[in-house]
Order: structure tokens, then sequence, then C-alpha cells
């Protein structure tokens, strides 16, 4: 997963707020400066299971404050279910 496919999953998910651009260098801005609380992680990270075929514990979402560490995380948890090319 990418950083393009994480916020297309925030804009459609909780919307995006004036002033915030998510199509600039947003890897290591906290979720809270971008104008997501944790009850929209929590969705976006619902979607990314549901789409990925994953499970994300809720403590690992809870501490993902940014989209690296939330991709870090989700990106660790898709080789083993991604089977071999």
């Amino acid at each position: 997963m990418d950083l393009k496919e994480l916020t297309t999953l925030l804009r459609e998910c909780a919307g995006v707020g004036e002033g915030v651009d998510l199509d600039g260098d947003v890897l290591d801005v906290p979720f809270d400066e971008l104008g997501y609380d944790s009850l929209a992680i929590l969705q976006v990270a619902g979607v990314i299971e549901r789409e990925h075929r994953i499970q994300l514990s809720d403590d690992t979402v809870a501490e993902a404050s940014t989209p690296r560490v939330l991709l870090e995380c989700v990106n660790a948890c898709l080789p083993a279910t991604a089977g071999a090319a």
C-alpha cells in the first residue's frame, strides 16, 4: 500500500479539512494536524482491512500517529497474506 492509496481512503472515509493538502509531503505529519481524529483513522483502518484482507490490532492503529507509521504497519501485514508471485 502506498501514500496515494491511503490519502484516497482518507478523503473517501473522512473528507479533507480546509487548508490540508494531502497531495503534499504528509508522510510524517501527525493525523491530528491533518484534521483526522482516532475515529476517522479507525474507519480508514477498517476499510484497509477489508480491501486487503488483513487484520490490524486496535493498539497498532491507535499508535499509528502519522501516515508513515500506518503504512508501515499495513505493509508489514501484507506479505503474510499476499502469497508468492
